[in-house]
């Protein structure tokens, strides 16, 4: 075939094609999670009746097979499409065994690191100024938590019907549009993981069938993490681009963290004190989630973009999307007992 006519099928096609293998293998997975991998409902879930998780392995799977074609088409960046693969799939791949069978907190935080540090070691590095070798190992390492970060606040994130699947369309779909603005090689990636989790969200809409589990959370939470830092590598402020575009899961989590670490309960324990889970106890599940994408696309979006275009200070759209967020997160108790 001329390379010419696969590179146009494979920009054109194929998000309509990862969105649909995505379906059918969620369909397939949950045939398999019914069997293996049901979650009955506790104290500390917001669902009420038995649900098959692990259908994020959809996800996974049609991404990466996405990125192998779009890396030989030439439409990504060799170190991205590598990047995500071996990195995302080592998360993925713990994930997985963890959904099957608990992993000690330590085991799974030492293979997050690993999966960032193969990452980093991968990307190409984040230009500095005045480059010394402590400042690059200083920033080396904050990106590492960053990554890290980024996989477990996803996993905390992803705690009722379909607000993680949608969360992370309307991310990567704004990180197109900023990627389409300054470095259009790279939009292809974010499109591609959108589509991908589309094909998913069919089956995790409210009422959900089937939940993503800890292989899809974290994969979606690691493979934005690395989407921003490759736009950081292009342009600082299409980093803080994605920043914005993530501050809703950035704020409760991290308010959350912050609040149940300082009042002296545990935070690797589960729980359900995020601000979304009081939301979604107090109005349910599909309000919350759809609340959560209006804010995305018609409050965070447009910021995101006129940072991106260089019309707003980064310093200024990032204090006017987080303010009203964190004061949103303090006022559903984010972090907060339930009861409380």
């Amino acid at each position: 075939m001329d390379n010419s006519l696969f590179r146009e099928l494979v920009q054109w096609g194929l998000p309509v094609i990862v969105a649909a293998v995505s379906l059918a293998l969620t369909a397939l997975l949950r045939r398999y999670a019914l069997r293996h991998l049901l979650d009955a409902p506790n104290a500390r879930s917001s669902h009420t009746s038995p649900t098959p998780r692990g259908g994020g392995v959809a996800i996974v799977a049609s991404f990466i097979a996405a990125l192998a074609l779009t890396g030989y088409a030439g439409l990504l960046p060799a170190p991205l499409v590598l990047a995500l693969t071996l990195a995302g799939v080592l998360v993925a791949c713990v994930g997985f065994i963890d959904d099957h069978g608990h992993i000690a907190a330590r085991w799974r935080l030492l293979a997050h690191f690993a999966a960032a540090a193969i990452a980093l070691f991968i990307l190409p590095e984040i230009p500095v100024p005045f480059v010394s070798l402590p400042l690059l190992a200083l920033v080396a390492l904050g990106e590492a938590f960053y990554l890290a970060w980024m996989l477990n606040l996803y996993n905390f994130m992803d705690g009722i019907d379909g607000i993680a699947a949608l969360e992370a369309i309307c991310v990567c779909l704004g990180g197109a549009l900023v990627f389409l603005l300054g470095a259009p090689s790279l939009a292809a990636a974010p499109l591609l993981l959108a589509a991908a989790t589309l094909g998913f969200l069919c089956w995790n809409w409210p009422p959900a069938r089937i939940f993503m589990g800890d292989a899809g959370s974290g994969f979606l939470g690691f493979a934005l993490g690395v989407l921003s830092l490759q736009a950081a590598h292009q342009a600082p402020a299409l980093f803080w681009s994605w920043a914005i575009l993530l501050a809703v899961f950035v704020c409760d989590a991290s308010l959350t963290l912050a609040r149940r670490t300082f009042t002296g309960q545990k935070p690797y324990e589960a729980h359900r004190s995020h601000a979304y889970q009081h939301a979604a106890r107090r109005w349910g599940h599909l309000p919350v989630t759809l609340a959560t994408a209006a804010i995305d696309l018609f409050w965070l979006l447009p910021l995101a973009l006129a940072v991106a275009v260089d019309r707003l200070h980064p310093a200024v759209a990032m204090a006017v999307a987080y303010a009203p967020l964190l004061a949103l997160a303090c006022y559903l108790n984010a972090g907060a007992k339930e009861g409380e």
